[in-house]
């Protein structure tokens, strides 16, 4: 139920502009409206609040110190307001949107090459993909699903694991020559490093039995897409989940510079909450994803 203290959009437009441009008639440019539309706008919201937002001196209107409390909270209303009507939007006519947040470079090298294969099946459906590195609230946030790692593990919602995450040290063949290389031979290389998993080469040196001491010199960077590129440049030896690097193996622009894949005893996995086990367009890309997860081991 809205208050009669409640401002109405026009006025927060009105008041936001305002306070941006110092005068009504400026804000009234800005918006497309006449300056007395503004002007009312601006009174009418005072009044409602019971408060002076503005100082007026001659032609130019500063913000009271309530004011520019007022402005922070109007501000971030309508940007809510704009970003529920994106969202909304993002339909595009389509029936059904299917939201989804994925690890960064999982999305850019392996999900979305095999994407168009999916919408084929669904010519109705809409994609809306964020990168997220960090837990999602699904309470809180309107994902549909999100592919992450096993310590990403969200309360109340469903996991289902998809694979578990090996590691392969990769280098560009101009890099090292030859190949494979010794453990030594490796530590001797510059140590490309993702900084959201730092620990990754020290790891890999004491499940090797070698001092970690050095293992964390080299370039840093901060998604594993930025670190195989590095690779590729031939910056240095990457320690990277093996099947992001795939397609550049694949390709020649990587080569496995020491043998055997390391476990890290996490796992993609598959994160929903239960209202999406209601969503027949996520029964189907589930079922897509695993047969395409299955089909990498074929």
């Amino acid at each position: 139920m809205r208050h009669s203290y409640t401002p109405t959009v026009a006025e927060l437009e009105a008041f936001c502009a305002t306070a941006r441009a110092g005068t009504t008639i400026q804000a009234a440019r800005s918006l497309g409206l006449t300056q007395s539309a503004v002007s009312r706008s601006i009174t009418g919201l005072e009044a409602r609040l019971g408060v002076a937002l503005f100082v007026r001196a001659r032609q130019r209107m500063t913000l009271s110190d309530a004011g520019r409390t007022f402005l922070r909270e109007a501000e971030a209303l309508l940007d809510r307001l704009n970003d529920a009507a994106m969202s909304v939007m993002a339909f595009g006519g389509q029936a059904q949107v299917l939201r989804m947040a994925v690890l960064p470079t999982f999305a850019r090298l392996w999900l979305i090459p095999r994407l168009r294969a999916f919408q084929a099946t669904m010519p109705g459906l809409s994609i809306d993909m964020a990168a997220r590195l960090s837990p999602v609230d699904f309470e809180a946030e309107p994902f549909d699903l999100a592919i992450q790692r096993t310590h990403h593990r969200a309360s109340g919602a469903h996991h289902l694991h998809l694979l578990d995450e090996e590691l392969a040290i990769v280098a560009a063949p101009s890099l090292i020559g030859r190949a494979p290389l010794s453990r030594d031979e490796v530590l001797r290389l510059p140590l490309l490093q993702q900084s959201t998993r730092p620990t990754l080469w020290p790891d890999w040196c004491r499940a090797m039995g070698l001092d970690p001491r050095g293992a964390l010199r080299g370039a840093r960077f901060d998604h594993f897409d930025m670190v195989l590129d590095a690779a590729i440049g031939g910056l240095g030896v990457a320690l990277v989940p093996e099947i992001l690097a795939r397609p550049a193996l694949a390709r020649g622009d990587l080569t496995l510079a020491a043998p055997g894949d390391v476990r890290t005893g996490q796992a993609y996995t598959l994160i929903y909450p239960e209202r999406s086990a209601e969503l027949p367009h996520f029964a189907r890309f589930r079922d897509w994803l695993r047969a395409e997860i299955e089909g990498i081991w074929a």
